[in-house]
């Protein structure tokens, strides 16, 4: 349906033909509106929501203004009529307010008299191309700048919103960055003015584009008349909020046209599905059918909830139940949910978890402590709480689920981590999303505790850590161990958990089970949990260790959702601390329709290419390491040091992304000298080489120890080599392949299926750096005689092999040049890396020659 507009650029999506209420189908849990703070506090940004104090606080505004100014210059109406107005939102369950303009002290006074917060508008837009001039920029600045001034410190601020609705067509005109560029500044003008304070910026879908990642919370004018597209637009505005709050700051309809029956049916279902899929707040718009603009009174459009007279209008009570309901109605029956906490010496930090399950905002729920074997004594501080505690030798992190869900009473089994924290929302945002859809689990987002640590901030913004992988906005691919819950019935039917992940990669294993055997998984933005990040550099180094060798363990497996070089190949997007990161450096390409008429613009990202993606790459990281190795080895024979340039060119390329995610971190309250900023970028860069290094260590040590040469036929050189099996009926080959697959991964090998562009058929791992490749063909000679040719040769990854040569080139230089000491330590490298990829290819060539001759081949 295109977006209409009006020649004031309000927007909105008119349709036609009038709809009837619509009752939600899912109704949930009661919740009371509480008092506010006493004396007042200003609400603060807590993960996905806003807090006073220790409360949650759910924004039910409604917008006031803009009105024709008054004899005084006032953008507002007389002190009577506005305490009038206020006086009647808080009866009717509004507690918050947003104005379009600065307003003056004494309205700010009125509305902490009457419990209701403002949203300032600071009106820092322009309709036209207000950037080509640096005095109306300076202008806009000051206006913001003394906008701020006017209200910095009073109690009733909620925030403010720097501007309104930038037009799309000058957001074109002056490029998205000179406006990201523009708002930010304008954000640090008034910081400077009210630090404490909540800063935004009210975009709409047609700039959707524009990265505001550094404003505090993320707020979106959106009006949409189907449900369906309100519903699936607020899930996609979710994922661009990352883990900020997202704040609806304008929805309506407007009377004139649909009638008062039908704005009040669309406000109804519009503010409950706007607290259902986990935002922070919305506000209707308006409060009254009154409107000034453009210097003349607004008379064709009427999306108050009063009149221009303040006579009360259908909507009004309509949205004053919807309020008293936030976030969800109180009917309905809901699932008892089992949460399982499985620890392992996880004393530090589970006292923090098992007090944010019992605060838990939930009628039906159990929590379950799996102790697998602590030694540190982390069983007896469970007992101290409200919990079934169950104490079992070590087995791992696998068992430990399955005994959590094998234990639990509920129909749904939650599982957090011993170093989380739940919202008190947790589980009913949960179970909304399983009763919603017919999802088998569901899964949400780990926020950071910021709190923890400036290093633990630093290991947040960095690889490596748990993240989710959504195919859709809505639908996962995969959900992190941390924040994961599945139906009882469903683990029960798949027999649960993998036991021989004992660490990690049990969730990405269960995630692609449950996948592979039909089963959806959804993802909820506001079932949220606070993690504790590692903190320490050596403490992330050990789980990057870890998790590299779970990684190996996957690749065991699932051969298949791998690549040849070994990383795993996902279909979705893969959202690092809550924002999908993009491996292209470029800003990708930003759909704005022809001449710019896209009601609804987008931000496409082409696939990564190799230059983009190689600096995440294990394999480049060790090219580096030898480079350096050879630059080291320069210092005894100095022809090594012409490579210095190329070296450093490699490095450079190492550090992009390093020093984009550095320069581009969110600084904890406690880093406020530059020196303790620059600290923080520098350590979140050296995280971010350290951590494909960790990988590949853990993989290569894992690749080393998990075969045994002597487990494999002596006659295992990695040569090509040919066998037949001749047959006086027919081969079906593809039954011979699935059989040599079956018996390759019975005996553990890694086997990989060629894809539909390649000429071989099956892949054989036999280490980090090296495998076979089998290709097969059928022979036909008549009289039902047939026979089925195999081929296989080694392959070497360019990793091993290329770096094995260039240390071997290195090496005969150094013996040419008569410098001995160089020579012995280039050889001893090339031959430990010539033994690690020649071993590869050996005990790839012993798996697949013992099988062939299980299965009947000769050799030829």
């Amino acid at each position: 349906m295109p977006l209409q507009r009006n020649g004031w650029g309000a927007a909105s999506l008119l349709s036609g033909s009038p709809r009837p209420t619509v009752v939600s189908a899912v109704t949930i849990i009661p919740r009371v509106a509480r008092p506010i703070a006493s004396p007042w506090v200003r609400p603060t940004v807590r993960g996905k929501f806003l807090w006073v104090g220790e409360e949650k606080f759910y924004i039910r505004g409604v917008t006031y203004g803009t009105f024709r100014p008054g004899a005084d210059g006032s953008a507002f109406p007389v002190p009577r009529i506005v305490e009038q107005d206020f006086a009647q939102m808080s009866a009717n369950g509004v507690n918050a307010v947003r104005t379009y303009t600065a307003p003056p002290r004494w309205l700010l006074d009125l509305a902490e008299q009457n419990d209701l917060r403002v949203l300032v508008g600071l009106q820092g837009e322009r309709h036209y191309t207000f950037l080509n001039e640096r005095k109306t920029v300076r202008e806009i600045r000051d206006q913001v700048k003394k906008g701020a001034q006017r209200c910095a410190g009073h109690p009733a601020v909620l925030g403010y919103l720097v501007a309104n609705e930038i037009p799309a067509g000058i957001v074109r005109w002056h490029g998205a960055r000179a406006i990201e560029t523009f708002l930010r500044q304008l954000s640090e003008e008034v910081k400077e003015e009210d630090p404490e304070v909540l800063v935004s910026y009210a975009n709409y879908p047609s700039t959707e584009y524009l990265d505001l990642s550094f404003l505090d919370l993320l707020c979106f004018n959106v009006f949409l008349e189907c449900e369906n597209s309100y519903e699936a637009y607020l899930a996609r505005l979710q994922n661009l909020a990352g883990n900020r709050p997202l704040l609806i700051t304008e929805i309506g309809l407007d009377s004139h046209r649909n009638g008062e029956e039908e704005q009040a049916s669309c406000l109804d279902w519009q503010i409950r599905k706007s607290f259902a899929a986990g935002c922070a707040g919305a506000f209707a718009y308006a409060w009254t059918d009154e409107w000034h603009r453009g210097g003349e009174d607004v008379t064709d459009w009427d999306f108050g909830l009063t009149s221009r007279t303040r006579e009360p209008k259908r909507a009004l009570g309509v949205v004053r139940k919807a309020f008293e309901e936030v976030p969800f109605a109180s009917k309905g029956a809901w699932p008892k949910i089992s949460v399982v906490v499985c620890t392992f010496n996880g004393s530090r930090t589970i006292r923090d978890c098992l007090e944010g399950t019992g605060k838990l905002r939930y009628p039906d729920y159990e929590t379950i402590v799996v102790d697998d074997g602590s030694t540190d004594g982390v069983g007896d501080i469970a007992a101290e709480y409200d919990v079934r505690l169950i104490r079992t030798e070590n087995q791992g992190l696998s068992a430990a689920r399955n005994l959590g869900w094998q234990s639990a009473t509920g129909e749904i089994v939650a599982y957090i981590d011993d170093d989380a924290r739940p919202d008190p929302d947790w589980l009913t945002y949960l179970a909304v999303a399983f009763l919603k859809e017919d999802y088998v689990g569901v899964g949400g987002p780990n926020i950071p505790v910021p709190d923890d640590g400036e290093t633990a901030s630093c290991v947040a913004r960095s690889p490596g850590g748990p993240a989710h992988v959504l195919l859709s906005d809505c639908e996962a691919e995969h959900i992190p161990g941390c924040n994961m819950a599945f139906r009882r019935s469903w683990l029960e039917a798949i027999n649960g958990f993998d036991p021989q992940f004992r660490q990690a990669g049990d969730d990405v294993d269960i995630c692609w089970r449950t996948r592979e055997q039909g089963g959806k998984l959804g993802f909820s933005p506001a079932a949220m949990v606070w993690h504790h990040y590692r903190r320490t550099v050596r403490a992330y180094w050990k789980q990057q260790v870890g998790y590299g060798k779970a990684e190996a363990m996957l690749e065991r497996k699932w051969p298949e959702k791998y690549n040849s070089g070994g990383h795993a190949t996902w279909a979705g997007r893969i959202y690092i601390n809550g924002i999908f990161r993009a491996l292209s450096l470029s800003r990708g390409r930003i759909y704005q329709g022809t001449w710019g008429t896209a009601g609804y613009a987008r931000l496409y990202q082409s696939p990564p290419t190799l230059l983009h993606s190689l600096p995440l790459m294990h394999e480049w990281q060790l090219i580096n390491l030898v480079l350096a190795a050879l630059c080291a080895v320069g210092i005894i024979w100095t022809r090594l040091l012409n490579i210095l340039p190329v070296a450093a060119a490699a490095f450079g390329l190492s550090l992009v992304p390093p020093i984009s995610a550095a320069l581009n971190i969110r600084f904890p309250a406690s880093a406020k000298s530059g020196f303790a900023r620059f600290r923080l970028r520098v350590v979140t860069a050296i995280l971010h080489l350290m951590q494909p290094l960790a990988r590949l260590w853990s993989r290569l040590i894992y690749s080393l120890t998990a075969w045994r040469i002597s487990r494999f036929p002596t006659l295992s050189f990695p040569w090509p080599r040919m066998f037949q099996l001749w047959s006086e009926k027919w081969i079906d080959t593809t039954s011979v392949l699935h059989s040599l697959e079956s018996v390759l991964r019975s005996s553990g090998a890694v086997v990989r299926r060629g894809g539909d562009y390649d000429r071989w058929d099956l892949e054989i791992r036999g280490g980090l750096f090296g495998g076979v490749r089998v290709r097969t063909v059928s022979e036909t000679y008549g009289r039902g005689k047939h026979m089925l040719r195999l081929h296989f040769r080694p392959w070497f990854s360019i990793s091993g092999a290329g770096t094995t040569l260039l240390l071997m080139i290195a090496c005969f230089g150094a013996m040419l040049d008569r410098s001995i000491y160089a020579a012995a330590i280039l050889g001893t490298l090339s031959a430990i890396f010539g033994a690690i990829t020649f071993r590869s290819g050996a005990v790839a060539v012993g798996a697949i020659h013992r099988t062939l001759i299980k299965l009947d081949f000769e050799r030829t």
